[in-house]
């Protein structure tokens, strides 16, 4: 058994052992449970790169980190704790897409699937908007901008898909869906009444998305550090 192993079973038990007790609503150690992801994901994501880290991977980590902690707490300043902490991460995300990938080059085969991908996020946007700003008044400018954000990081992840189709952009789009799907069920339980299914979605996405996420930035790592061949 390699050395990273050990965290990465851990992580994907703890998800288990989320979706056991979210399911049979023990909320308790539901909560315990979360706890256990984040910090499983980072040791499996240091050993994995040889304990080398990036500023910018680190900064995300340490949000990640902070925004979950806000959700774990359940206090009347969690949400916007938590909003303001993943907005962080997402530009963080999208400050990387911009500076260590290459430019997207379109061809005319790509302009409908990119077309309907836009048009459906843009959809998505105003909708589960429009949801979030009639529940809460306060902070209007601050939900815009942060689904603005996840908008722009989940289109260019689809985009870079479309065009390019390698491995790093699945795992980009994989990351993109999970966090969507996390936001929009994380505001569906804020909207509607108590569910067990959209628990179980949001925990379930939320959770993927840190392990999509930590895969990426290693499988970029391997690509930038893949020796040019002459």
């Amino acid at each position: 058994m390699t050395a990273n192993k050990p965290s990465l079973i851990l992580f994907f038990l703890a998800l288990l052992c989320t979706i056991i007790f979210d399911y049979t609503e023990q909320e308790f150690f539901a909560t315990y449970a979360k706890a256990i992801v984040l910090p499983a994901i980072f040791i499996y994501f240091l050993i994995s790169s040889e304990f080398k880290i990036g500023k910018s991977e680190g900064v995300i980590f340490f949000f990640c980190f902070v925004g979950q902690v806000y959700d774990l707490m359940e206090i009347d300043s969690s949400e916007i704790g938590g909003v303001i902490s993943f907005l962080i991460v997402y530009l963080l995300i999208v400050r990387i897409f911009f500076r260590e990938h290459e430019r997207i080059k379109l061809r005319k085969r790509d302009i409908l699937p990119i077309s309907i991908v836009v048009i459906l996020i843009v959809y998505l946007l105003v909708s589960v908007l429009s949801l979030q700003l009639d529940n809460m008044k306060r902070f209007n400018f601050l939900y815009t901008f942060y689904g603005i954000v996840l908008s722009t990081l989940s289109c260019y992840c689809f985009v870079s898909y479309i065009t390019k189709g390698t491995h790093i952009t699945l795992l980009m789009s994989l990351m993109a869906v999970s966090y969507i799907f996390s936001d929009i069920f994380y505001i569906f339980n804020q909207y509607f009444s108590y569910s067990i299914v959209l628990v179980l979605i949001r925990d379930t996405t939320q959770i993927l998305a840190y392990f999509f996420m930590v895969e990426y930035f290693l499988e970029k790592a391997r690509i930038q550090n893949k020796p040019i061949q002459q």
